[in-house]
């Protein structure tokens, strides 16, 4: 591995943190701006979504309660993730996921779910996009691919 190998590596975990930060603030347009245009989300319960356009409506669906208190009532917090190039505009990952509601009183529970993200970036026009995403919810109720864990992404040691 080269060092610019590397910095790729970084740049694509950058859009990956500023995923989660746009999620958590509210900014859905900025956070659907980080996949490409035929990017595809598994989101188990929440279906498939395909499209740029179509992720920002979703999100903006899905995650309408949760905003309309305002941003960071919720926190997607990620950890784990590993990069790994396929190509020079190429590239799988891995992270898992805890998401948290920061609503709840402090009594309650706020976890929300765990799960595990399987993904592939694209680099276009020089800026690297989340091309799928496939979230995994482990818990509190299972939805799983059933490829998982991603065996078709490769590790290399």
């Amino acid at each position: 591995m080269t060092v610019d190998d590397l910095l790729e590596i970084e740049r694509i975990r950058k859009i990956r943190m500023l995923y989660s930060y746009y999620l958590d603030a509210g900014e859905i347009d900025a956070l659907a701006a980080l996949f490409s245009a035929d990017a595809v989300c598994e989101f188990g319960p929440f279906g498939v979504w395909t499209g740029q356009a179509t992720i920002a409506e979703n999100y903006h669906k899905v995650m309408g309660p949760m905003l309309s208190k305002g941003p960071f009532h919720s926190l997607h917090v990620n950890t784990n993730h590993w990069v790994e190039l396929t190509g020079p505009a190429s590239a799988v990952g891995r992270l898992y996921l805890v998401d948290l509601a920061l609503d709840r009183a402090p009594e309650e529970n706020p976890l929300l779910w765990l799960g595990a993200y399987d993904e592939a970036y694209v680099k276009v026009s020089g800026d690297w996009k989340i091309q799928r995403t496939s979230l995994h919810f482990m818990w509190p109720q299972r939805h799983i691919t059933g490829d998982f864990p991603g065996n078709h992404l490769p590790v290399s040691s």
